[in-house]
């Protein structure tokens, strides 16, 4: 039983170390517990070194159970190291159709990351600027507890 034990847990300590090897950088941002100002940006500043590889950039929410509505709307902006800057508008769900929370989680809160950009390559290496607001119709959206980006090397 203890060997049993002790194999189950080597196995999730690699399963974490090797998935977080992939990561390039991941950062969440609290949103103000009275909710999401519809002017509140959240702002992600990602530094890329490697230009040759490819990345996954995920959009991480994290939510409570009185979330209002099914889906999220949200406006991205990007600022490449040369000044270039590009917009961006994003939905996805948090909720299937019958209101069974998608993503992870127990309890009230749950994590969703949404495949934002996928297999991209940077042409240049610096800091990578992106600013996110809500998209909502609500000028203060309750329920969303975090912001959260992430990149990751490819397989």
């Amino acid at each position: 039983m203890k060997l049993r034990n002790f194999a189950i847990t080597v196995f999730f300590i690699f399963i974490f170390i090797s998935c977080s090897q992939r990561d390039v950088y991941l950062q969440f941002s609290p949103v103000n517990e009275a909710g999401w100002s519809k002017d509140s940006l959240f702002t992600f500043d990602i530094p890329v070194s490697d230009t040759q590889i490819a990345y996954n950039l995920y959009v991480n929410i994290r939510n409570r159970g009185e979330y209002p509505y099914q889906n999220l709307w949200l406006f991205l902006e990007k600022m490449t190291p040369d000044s270039v800057v590009s917009r961006d508008t994003i939905e996805f769900y948090l909720a299937d159709n019958h209101g069974k929370w998608l993503g992870t989680g127990a309890g009230a809160t749950y994590e969703m990351p949404v495949l934002y950009q996928q297999n991209i390559k940077f042409t240049t290496t610096g800091t990578y600027r992106y600013k996110i607001s809500q998209g909502m119709r609500d000028s203060v959206l309750a329920g969303i507890n975090d912001i959260g980006m992430r990149l990751e090397k490819t397989k």
